[in-house]
């Protein structure tokens, strides 16, 4: 099968990217130093080892200081995580950082730091859509970090039920890829439970091939069927002969493929990590800009930051051009919409919900004034919440 790997596609479309094969680079020798250059990378590890004390040290009187903010949110019943200081933090960062680290590395290593706040002002528990290892769960822990507990549940509903119940403070739901569109269940799990939107987070989708064997022995790829859908040309191209067997989730099928023999799975980077299970190939997406839109779900709302989305679902009346009017209302108020779908309502038969994201907050006059004008041309309409923009992807 190692004949495919290199075959140009001949039909029309772009070429899908060059899958990075793990370890078929050569390694270099390494060169011995010299007793100079052996000195001078001493004097270096040195100085090293004095900069890491002196990070120590002001990273423990910085987590003295968010224990006393823990304490006084406690008693003025703050929420621990607050996205608009999040955002006031990770821009003040940016503002500070004068090379030579990128600000998206900074912004990494404060997130991991305003993980462990979280656990020093109250243990956090985030509910994700699992098992372990799939991209909800990669999601949880770039935006909230190692330290607060994740807690695996086996569908987006539970997710949901996690948090209005107050089990979890937090939940992390996939909302929209960019290139598979909206998804279904996170719309329909909105019309059943009263939480609201709280956060939003962009994360890069990179799908990797994972097998204890080698691709020739691969007869079979297991995977969701949206990511066969998003890494269609590279499997036609690279793998044509194996067949693709749909799993319930990615970190499943890496599971799977970590016992069962000529079996590949397509999955994250971190479920390659938990299930002990080589990766063959890198990047397989046939897109470049492979992106999922992930909501953070919560009981409280949060505070306007001046760079905010709004998310309203609502159903329109049984009437010709309602939808229209409920658009032409937001459009009159100088408000742009970033998204609309539209789920069967449940209540009856060809009636739908809509859901739209509003650039703007709902406490902003122009968004108060669009509202009030779309509820008359509407049966029902609820404001799902409003939440400071992704500014970065993760």
């Amino acid at each position: 099968m190692t004949d495919h790997l290199d075959q140009p596609i001949d039909n029309g479309e772009p070429a899908p990217p060059s899958p990075r094969r793990v370890g078929a680079d050569g390694d270099v020798p390494p060169v011995a130093p010299t007793p100079e250059q052996e000195a001078e990378f001493a004097r270096w590890r040195d100085q090293i080892d004095a900069l890491d004390q002196q990070l120590v040290l002001a990273m423990n009187e910085r987590a003295k200081v968010v224990q006393q903010v823990g304490e006084a949110k406690r008693r003025l019943g703050y929420p621990v995580f607050a996205p608009h200081r999040e955002r006031e933090v990770l821009e003040k960062i940016k503002g500070l950082n004068q090379g030579p680290l990128a600000s998206r590395t900074l912004h990494a290593i404060w997130r991991q730091m305003m993980s462990g706040s979280f656990a020093l002002e109250r243990g956090l528990r985030i509910a994700y859509l699992g098992p372990r290892g799939s991209f909800s769960h990669l999601a949880a822990t770039r935006q909230f970090g190692e330290s607060v507990e994740h807690v695996d549940v086996r569908s987006i509903g539970n997710v949901f039920s996690e948090v209005a119940t107050s089990h979890c403070d937090y939940g992390m739901v996939p909302y929209e890829n960019s290139s598979g569109g909206s998804i279904s269940d996170t719309l329909d799990a909105f019309l059943e439970h009263d939480v609201t939107v709280y956060a939003e987070v962009k994360v890069e989708i990179r799908h990797s091939v994972y097998a204890q064997g080698k691709p020739d022995d691969i007869r079979q790829v297991m995977s969701k069927p949206q990511v066969f859908d998003q890494c269609r040309r590279w499997l036609r191209t690279h793998l044509p002969q194996a067949e693709l067997v749909p799993e319930l989730s990615t970190s499943r099928a890496v599971e799977r493929a970590a016992s069962e023999p000529g079996v590949a799975a397509i999955g994250s980077e971190i479920a390659g990590d938990i299930y002990g299970v080589p990766a063959l190939f890198r990047g397989i997406q046939d897109s470049s800009n492979n992106i999922t839109r992930f909501l953070v779900i919560a009981r409280e709302a949060a505070r306007p930051t001046g760079e905010d989305k709004t998310t309203v679902m609502f159903v329109t009346k049984d009437r010709p051009g309602a939808l229209v009017d409920v658009l032409a209302d937001f459009q009159s108020s100088g408000l742009n919409l970033s998204h609309i779908d539209k789920r069967p309502s449940g209540r009856e038969n060809w009636e739908y919900t809509f859901f739209v994201d509003v650039l703007a907050h709902r406490d902003a006059e122009a968004m108060q004034l669009a509202i009030e004008k779309a509820r008359e041309h509407c049966v029902s309409l609820r404001v799902v919440g409003s939440y400071p923009r992704a500014q970065n992807v993760l």
